[in-house]
């Protein structure tokens, strides 16, 4: 299978690229840009693919039906997160390859986390984590561990030092945050970025707190000192309030069915036109990897220059466990409101 090298400029090119890309599609050097920008995502696609071969063995003897998967970060959110951090630059941006698993208990969340802190023989520099299970950011209520590694791998060197973010989560936890993502997507809002309707905000804040109580972690800062009870009438007031979950059913059956592509391929490209509420499926086997980042390319260049789609290059194996991996790019938020309506229904 042939990988994308690492381009063959300096880190002080790639970094004038993204200071480039912060000043928007109108600009001269945009689009040299935006190519720069395409090929060091696309080196990374060798550290994740080895990186998630580890980490499915780890998990193989976990309970309860783990989730593996890996994805190369959007470029819309390459340069939405560009411009939000102005000190960022694009060579130390840290989950441009994302690697994450998602776990059945908090329990096992943790364990697999110590597992890889504490192994020895794991070459990969370890050199930041944040935890946000323990210290849930107050103002949308994400949770979930990230493990932030430098790559190393003695038997290809020139992709040593490629940043790879791990995220662990559990499967609640990744049900909030896919929805937050759908929601965002729907309501056309980046409230995955803490931009958007204050209420809905608050809404996914809330719910993040009562999920937290039922898994017994801490709750946002602002819920301190609040009775699981208390939570759960916050979020049946805040839901009563947007209408939530009457919205969110609303959308979910306005998707279409999508077409199944079938299995047995190791790549999916997918594209999510926000506007017809649709989703475009296309399938590449091991040896198109080469030819599955440049369409990805090409219509990341459409999403770019305005187009309503939100294409994603991910590899989770056969379709069934892609579309449990990434529901959110499948509008799929059925369980996260089915979840929502067993809080609201005590009250």
């Amino acid at each position: 299978m042939a990988f994308a090298q690492v381009p063959d400029i300096s880190k002080a090119q790639i970094n004038k690229a993204g200071l480039v890309l912060r000043k928007g599609p109108n600009f001269s050097e945009f689009a040299n840009a935006l190519k720069i920008a395409e090929k060091w995502r696309a080196c990374h696609s060798y550290p994740i693919n080895t990186f998630q071969a580890t980490l499915r063995t780890k998990v193989r003897s976990y309970p309860n039906d783990p989730i593996v998967a890996q994805r190369l970060k959007r470029m819309p959110t390459i340069i939405d997160k560009l411009g939000r951090e102005p000190s960022m630059q694009l060579t130390t941006m840290q989950d441009i390859g994302g690697v994450r698993a998602v776990l059945g208990t908090i329990d096992d969340v943790y364990k697999l986390v110590t597992d890889y802190k504490n192994n020895k023989r794991l070459p990969h520099e370890l050199y930041n984590q944040k935890d946000y299970i323990k210290e849930p950011r107050d103002i949308d209520g994400y949770r979930s561990i990230h493990l932030m590694y430098k790559y190393s791998n003695r038997n290809a060197p020139e992709y040593n030092g490629l940043r790879i973010e791990l995220q662990v989560r559990t499967k609640l936890q990744h049900t909030w945050a896919t929805a937050v993502e759908t929601m965002g997507t729907f309501l056309g809002q980046a409230l995955k970025s803490r931009q958007g309707d204050k209420e809905w905000l608050d809404f996914f804040a809330t719910v993040s707190s009562a999920f937290a109580s039922i898994e017994k972690t801490n709750v946002l800062p602002r819920h301190q000192g609040k009775k699981k009870d208390e939570i759960f009438q916050l979020v049946t007031q805040i839901e009563k309030k947007i209408g939530a979950l009457e919205k969110m059913g609303g959308f979910y059956t306005a998707v279409k069915e999508i077409n199944k592509k079938g299995e047995g391929w190791s790549y999916h490209l997918i594209i999510l036109n926000s506007f017809e509420k649709t989703v475009q499926i296309i399938p590449y086997n091991r040896e198109k990897l080469e030819k599955a980042i440049q369409d990805y390319g090409d219509v990341e260049a459409e999403a770019v220059k305005g187009k309503k789609i939100e294409p994603v290059l991910v590899s989770a194996g056969p379709l069934a466990i892609l579309r449990r991996a990434y529901p959110n790019f499948f509008l799929d938020i059925s369980e996260f409101i089915k979840d929502v309506k067993e809080i609201v229904n005590i009250h």
